[in-house]
């Protein structure tokens, strides 16, 4: 029995000592150790009705307690709260240290220093609803150079309240040391947010030339991402828009819907498919539609910043929900499109759930946690661009293979199926292009020849054969010619020739003779020796004119002017 009441006083004791508040030990400032992170020091009382003043926290001393929360971060809380620190600084050091709460979008906190007496030494007011004038040092952050008293104890005093995630990362450094971090932090955010501005320019710049959709999406997509890191790591505040504080309260959550909008747009049209259910389409264009809304109603004061994030917490997972089935089967197809978004939306889920859960107070806040989202922000703009090259890619080769498919059928429209000649509107275009303007431009000569002797071999001989020799005609014609000279079929036996450059009316009267005289010979038609003969009539341009009919007329009128005087012969009129 006595072994049994033993038991249970230890864990009685146990019992109270697990819901007994922790205490704090303070922090001794060594100029040794020129940087301490402040939160293990930390102990913190609500203030539910944002009215206790210092002297009121300082007489409930008794009821801080130590956060319950991961470190340096209380969550996603609606009151004010009070935080306590007990400072010791070494008889060594010179008593001046840098106060830094490195979360720049925290709306405000009164910072005092008390020494062991109760007598308020000194007092700030930081946060990003201070006007810059009034801020005790011009940085990034929000940081307040503190003199203390070596050799003697004090207390440093925090009233943090603000409308976002209460993530209070506090370290008390030397100058220097807060010098260095913050230059290290300017060159990073410097990189990471010129990258994307240097994205958003190459897609505007793109898309005037292309005057494509997906690039102004993609600009959509990534100038919120951006514009959410240069509010939540104060760049904005610190070189934009000074002292403009509906622009520091509200376009982080304009920021995110706008990229949530822009991911809604952007997969939707990379996306789209035959094989996407048929409300695909629909849902995504007003799932970015009613993101727009939201954000109105936000701007105008309709809506406060809890509603934004628990919007951008569920409709913004949407596009990456909606469009994984389409991904996977990109994906299994062999289609990197598919990788590219599976990848994407890997990175955004596990770099948000960090941000989420620190905003929550459930993961620490530190310099990993705290730009996880903006990792994952870059990496989805890498990832998407690549994305945006292969669909503009694919894009591109559509319209090439379009335009090839319409030349082929331009082409066989103006070509003769039999000697692949060009055709009677073949032989149009290259006129309306060939023929001089001015008397003083070189010759061209408009040949028509009628074949003399064909209907008899196509009557005894067939159709076969009759096609076989007009194929042979335009093969010899071809051979006689310059690559520069143009030889058609009009239909039948009837063909032109279109040679250009001509020096004077007696070259175009030698190559006509050439011409005639090549029908001298035979045609060999696998083993079978067919002859036919031609009458020749042509024009000359300039000479006889420069329209394309009236040269054809003309030269039609002269070839039968030539069959009336005994055939196979050359004429000009």
């Amino acid at each position: 029995m006595r072994r049994v009441l033993e038991l249970a006083c230890v864990l009685a004791l146990w019992l109270l000592g697990a819901w007994a508040p922790a205490k704090a030990a303070g922090l001794t400032l060594d100029d040794q150790h020129r940087e301490v992170n402040v939160w293990s020091a930390v102990t913190v009382l609500s203030d539910p009705g944002k009215s206790m003043t210092v002297a009121e926290a300082r007489q409930r001393v008794a009821e801080f307690t130590v956060p319950t929360t991961a470190a340096s971060t209380l969550g996603h809380r609606r009151d004010a709260v009070w935080m306590r620190v007990p400072l010791a600084v070494s008889a060594a050091s010179d008593g001046r240290w840098v106060f830094d709460v490195d979360y720049a979008v925290l709306n405000r906190m009164d910072v005092y220093v008390i020494s062991a007496e109760g007598q308020v030494l000194q007092q700030a007011r930081l946060g990003n609803t201070q006007l810059a004038a009034d801020r005790p040092m011009p940085s990034r952050s929000h940081a307040v150079e503190l003199q203390l008293r070596p050799g003697q104890s004090h207390e440093l005093w925090l009233r943090v309240e603000t409308l976002g995630g209460m993530i209070v990362p506090m370290t008390l450094s030397k100058e220097s040391v807060f010098l260095a971090r913050a230059l290290r932090e300017q060159m990073l955010q410097g990189l990471l947010v010129g990258l994307g501005v240097c994205l958003i320019c190459y897609s505007l710049a793109q898309w005037l030339t292309l005057r494509e959709a997906l690039l102004i999406k993609y600009a959509v997509l990534i100038g919120g991402g951006v514009m959410f890191s240069i509010v939540q790591f104060g760049i904005g505040a610190q070189y934009l828009w000074t002292d403009v504080f509906w622009f520091e309260l509200h376009l982080a959550g304009l920021a995110a819907l706008m990229a949530s909008a822009g991911t809604f747009l952007f997969v939707e049209e990379v996306l789209r498919e035959p094989e996407q259910h048929r409300w695909f389409s629909p849902v995504m264009k007003g799932g970015a539609a009613f993101l727009a809304l939201v954000g109105w109603a936000y701007a105008v004061g309709w809506v406060d910043v809890h509603v934004v994030s628990k919007v951008i917490g569920t409709v913004g997972l949407a596009p990456a929900l909606m469009g994984l089935p389409g991904a996977v089967r990109r994906a299994r197809r062999g289609d990197s499109v598919g990788w590219y978004f599976i990848v994407a939306w890997l990175g955004y889920f596990i770099t948000t759930t960090i941000m989420v859960l620190v905003i929550r107070g459930v993961v620490p806040a530190n310099a990993w946690t705290l730009h996880s989202f903006q990792i994952g922000t870059t990496l989805d703009m890498l990832l998407f661009l690549r994305v945006l090259a292969l669909r503009l890619n694919a894009v591109h080769e559509q319209a090439l293979r379009a335009a090839h498919e319409r030349d082929h059928a331009l082409s066989m429209a103006a070509t003769d199926a039999l000697t692949g000649l060009p055709n009677r509107r073949g032989l149009q275009a290259a006129l309306s292009e060939s023929l001089p303007v001015g008397q003083a431009a070189p010759i061209t000569a408009v040949y028509l020849i009628d074949l003399d002797g064909f209907k008899p071999v196509n009557d005894e001989f067939g159709h076969e054969v009759g096609d076989r020799l007009l194929v042979a005609v335009s093969a010899r014609l071809r051979e006689l010619l310059r690559v520069a000279d143009i030889v058609a079929r009009l239909g039948g036996d009837e063909f032109v020739v279109l040679a250009k450059g001509l020096a004077n009316e007696q070259h175009a009267q030698r190559l006509g003779e050439e011409l005639l005289a090549t029908f001298q010979l035979p045609y060999d038609l696998e083993g079978l020796s067919v002859r036919v003969g031609a009458t020749i009539g042509y024009a000359l341009a300039p000479l006889d004119g420069s329209d394309p009919n009236h040269l054809l007329q003309r030269a039609d009128a002269a070839m039968y002017e030539g069959k009336r005087r005994g055939k196979q012969r050359l004429t000009r009129l």
